[in-house]
């Protein structure tokens, strides 16, 4: 009998995407064993690739012929058998390929760091001090049941406490899921936690390097893409160890094979960047819901909001919401214009007192819409919008007095002219966190202004008075919170053309809201609706209950599954065509279009990009979650046979000048984040 080894190719070609066997030469029956690394000869390429060797079995003597194995590239097994069924699992309910999640996932080798890393001892279990599990135990006081229910595996929804750490400039929510993790790793389990960006990552490591947890210099592993490669895979090496340890990191960190993980917690899944842009595109949410039901670790989802997807996994019972004994919540007040007011005023006269009163006592918040001085510009005559006469894009100004430039391609208009009425005048039509700080500094004069956004990055301030206008998502952490928080352009947020604007909206405001102090006002500026009254009453569950509701009759997603087909016509129709021969439960109104894709509406597109993309149409299918494995395998099978029929097209000789490409041009993603991409 013949040793098979069966390996995964370590490649993005979707047609090879399944296990292959090879022979096992008897120089390498020592080294090969499953999880290590190998290089096997690929007869249709004529080469060597890399791959993973997943399992080992024997073969029938009569049976044909196999390839050996070239080499195994390292004896470390780096591809554990929990992790290759969860990527398996996670890339077939997505229609991609395993190979795609393992590339996120495990690092490239580094000689030297595996070495270094071979010859180091075993490390032992960490232990958590009494005083670090009193503290734990301390912190999950206010929600009754939850420690039980970690322990026993359940799937949990916690809506986090929105007032900041009085230990540390953190948010109380950090010291939630460190306490989580501390007592998850007291029980001799792993504790996986996933966050958006690095500011929640600092936030939480944070807490957990605390002298008081006395926590050990190995029981906490940050994963994350800020670190060298050898510190990378070191980092990965020490997760494989069979010791346990509270894993922190982004949303890649969400398949990390730590031992005997007993907890998983995502935190506020409705940010953009746990949603993976790569193939196959599996949101953070999704792979954990995935790994909980093939591991049976506990799940919890927190967030100071609720999304429409983690509520409607409540309203299923699929997820448990577990509230605090008691509800806390800031002092939001919904500011608008007084009657003599001016109806242009961007701050009431309500919030510009409240912030008066508070930068006596410490810093002041103002939340913006967007960086910079004046990002958006428009003809001061007719009032349409100043667009880039080369790439289209919208121009914007850097600071007063100076040429517009255009914010795709970065070309400067100092000759302006309006498209529509010939004025050569521009207006500004909003104010970035530059000109509004120049605009509050005239109003307080004799007062600290500070500007954080993406060009000016930072963490936390002070609590000695200071004005802090803050884009979205980039508020820094002030000493003992905010003694105000204005919320400004709250009405321009919400007329972006999204599905999801209003979760979003309510989102960042109370992510900001949780910012201040206890009892602080927070005034949110000329907005009304289901959003501002979800906000001031702080029942943002409530508001994606609401949701789900008016989406249920329109079919939209969270309560449908969203597959975007894109690609040239004749491959997008053969892909529809399949869906709709093979599951005839679809109905008609699940598929939309196809309609052309302009490159030139995309954010940043380059000319090369548009002229690659040119001629391509993309299709909406809107599935039931029953259906998303017939669908799945249907879509899969389609991206297969394009990549052959462009395989076989590139083998027939050259293209004709003019004639459509012969590469692989069908992509699928499913559950895609918004509708209009």
């Amino acid at each position: 009998m013949t040793t098979v080894a069966r390996v995964l190719i370590d490649s993005p070609l979707p047609q090879l995407d399944r296990l292959f066997d090879y022979a096992v030469p008897e120089r390498l029956v020592a080294e090969a064993i499953p999880g290590v690394r190998v290089r096997v000869p690929l007869r249709s390429a004529g080469r060597v690739v890399d791959g993973y060797l997943v399992e080992l079995g024997t073969s029938d003597p009569d049976g044909r012929p196999l390839s050996e194995l070239d080499a195994v590239v390292s004896p470390t097994p780096v591809l554990t058998p929990a992790l290759y069924a969860l990527a398996r699992r996670a890339a077939d309910r997505a229609a991609g390929s395993a190979s795609d999640i393992l590339r996120l996932v495990i690092p490239k080798r580094m000689v030297r760091a595996e070495k270094a890393w071979l010859a180091a001892p075993t490390p032992e279990t960490p232990q958590v001090s009494p005083d670090a599990a009193a503290w734990a135990h301390g912190i999950l006081a206010p929600y009754p049941g939850l420690a039980d229910a970690v322990a026993a595996a359940e799937r949990l929804a916690l809506d986090a406490p929105p007032r900041p750490s009085t230990a540390q400039p953190v948010g109380a929510w950090a010291e939630l899921l460190a306490a989580i993790a501390v007592r998850t790793l007291a029980q001799g389990r792993s504790a996986i936690v996933v966050l958006p960006d690095q500011r929640d990552q600092d936030q939480v490591l944070a807490v957990l390097a605390r002298d008081a947890l006395a926590l050990e210099a190995d029981a906490v592993v940050r994963d994350d893409a800020r670190r060298s490669g050898p510190e990378r895979y070191a980092t990965y090496l020490r997760i494989l160890s069979p010791a346990p340890a509270i894993v922190v990191g982004n949303r890649s960190t969400v398949y990390a094979p730590a031992h005997d993980v007993g907890c998983v917690m995502i935190w506020d899944d409705g940010d953009a960047l746990l949603a993976e842009p790569l193939s196959p595109g599996v949101h953070a949410r999704d792979a954990a819901l995935i790994r909980q039901e093939l591991e049976g670790s506990a799940l919890v989802l927190a967030g100071h909001t609720r999304t429409t997807d983690v509520e409607r996994l409540v309203q299923l019972g699929w997820v448990r919401d577990l509230p605090a004994a008691r509800r806390a919540s800031p002092a939001v007040v919904l500011s608008a214009t007084r009657e003599g007011e001016s109806r242009g005023a961007r701050v009431p006269s309500s919030a510009f007192a409240a912030a008066r009163d508070a930068l006596a006592h410490g810093p002041v918040l103002v939340q913006v819409a967007r960086p910079g001085y004046a990002p958006v510009l428009v003809c001061a005559e007719c009032r349409t919008p100043a667009r880039c006469r080369h790439c289209t894009g919208p121009l914007r100004a850097r600071r007063p007095g100076v040429a517009p430039e255009c914010a795709w391609c970065g070309r400067t208009a100092p000759a302006w002219a309006c498209v529509q009425c010939g004025s050569t005048k521009l207006r500004m039509a909003s104010s970035g966190s530059e000109r509004t700080a120049d605009e509050l500094g005239r109003a307080f004069p004799n007062t600290r202004v500070i500007v954080a956004d993406g060009t000016h990055p930072l963490t936390e301030v002070d609590d000695r008075p200071a004005l802090v206008v803050a884009t979205r998502g980039a508020e820094p952490h002030a000493a003992g919170g905010y003694r105000a928080v204005i919320l400004l352009d709250g009405d321009r947020m919400l007329l972006a053309e999204q599905l999801r604007i209003g979760e979003s909206c309510l989102r960042w405001w109370s992510n900001a809201a949780a910012l201040a102090a206890p009892g602080a006002p927070v005034h949110l500026v000329g907005v009304a609706g289901p959003v501002a009254r979800a906000l001031a009453t702080w029942t943002q569950p409530a508001y994606a209950r609401a949701e789900l509701t008016d989406r249920t009759p329109l079919s939209m997603p969270p309560v449908v599954r969203v597959a975007a087909v894109e690609g040239t016509p004749e491959a997008v129709d053969a892909a529809v065509s399949s869906l709709r021969a093979e599951i005839p439960a679809l109905p008609a109104s699940a598929f939309l279009g196809p309609v052309p894709i302009d490159p030139a509406s995309r954010t940043g597109a380059s000319a090369a990009s548009a002229a690659a993309d040119s001629g391509l149409v993309r299709a909406l299918v809107r599935f039931d979650y029953a259906h998303g494995r017939a669908v799945a395998e249907q879509l899969r099978a389609a991206v297969v046979a394009e990549a052959l029929r462009g395989r076989r097209g590139r083998g027939q000789g050259p293209v004709r000048p003019g004639a459509a490409s012969p590469r692989t041009t069908l992509r699928v993603r499913l559950d895609v984040p918004e509708l209009d991409l």
